[in-house]
């Protein structure tokens, strides 16, 4: 069964010996191998949320769960992240930036649907948008190599794709807006 505290212990471990995802990936894979045995430690998803299992400058261990339909504009990270899911499904597009003299700041480059027990990593370069295509939640362990919430990163419109400041409150506060729905 998923210990937490072992986890977190492994995960703060594999940091302090490689400051890549390299080793943290594995013990996502492992995690989330087991989702019943994982629920059963941190409970099965019940509220669109983004619940900190652990915050520190050089590691962010969150327990991500996506509200029904939900989708998040496309954002970067500025850190290497490991997502790793055990409820439902999480598409992510994955984009890049274009030429400064181009109509909108990034364009479509590529896709990973990710279901369950499955795990992907992201560099730190990368920026996705998501979407939970459910009608129901979904439920991710999230691991970044850093600072999630202190990090200076940046966030698209959805809309015109031009690139602006992320921000924090209105992403989380996009988290309690899909519990209302």
């Amino acid at each position: 069964m998923f210990d937490l505290d072992r986890f977190v212990e492994d995960c703060k471990q594999a940091v302090a010996e490689d400051p890549t995802h390299r080793l943290v990936k594995g013990l996502v894979e492992r995690a989330v191998s087991d989702p019943n045995g994982l629920m059963q430690s941190i409970g099965a998803p019940e509220k669109a949320g983004v619940n900190k299992l652990y915050h520190a400058p050089d590691l962010t261990i969150l327990n991500l769960v996506w509200g029904k339909h939900m989708t998040v504009m496309p954002h970067n990270h500025q850190m290497w992240a490991v997502i790793g899911i055990y409820s439902g499904r999480e598409n992510n597009i994955f984009w890049r930036k274009l030429p400064a003299d181009a109509k909108t700041d990034i364009e479509a480059a590529g896709a990973k649907s990710l279901g369950v027990s499955e795990v992907a990593p992201l560099g730190a370069d990368i920026i996705h948008s998501v979407t939970n295509p459910l009608d129901r939640l979904t439920g991710a362990i999230h691991v970044y190599g850093g600072d999630f919430f202190g990090a200076h990163r940046s966030e698209w419109d959805p809309e015109i794709l031009t690139e602006k400041p992320y921000d924090v409150a209105k992403n989380i506060g996009m988290f309690d807006a899909a519990n209302r729905t």
